[in-house]
């Protein structure tokens, strides 16, 4: 699936009309903290994975 810039801007635009230019910073940075946990998560997991081996 390509998107082209007219997909993406047509996009862009739909956002700002449904959640409004004053809601965008703090969507955003609830989308980073999500995935900067799901990170931290992740590197968790991997972590106790080597150690439950050596049991």
């Amino acid at each position: 699936m390509n998107l082209g810039p007219v997909e993406i801007i047509l996009i862009l635009l739909i956002i700002v009309l449904l959640f409004g230019a004053r809601k965008l910073p703090e969507l955003a940075r609830g989308l980073g903290r999500s995935a900067s946990e799901f990170k931290k998560g992740l590197k968790e997991d991997q972590e106790e994975k080597p150690s439950e081996e050596n049991k």
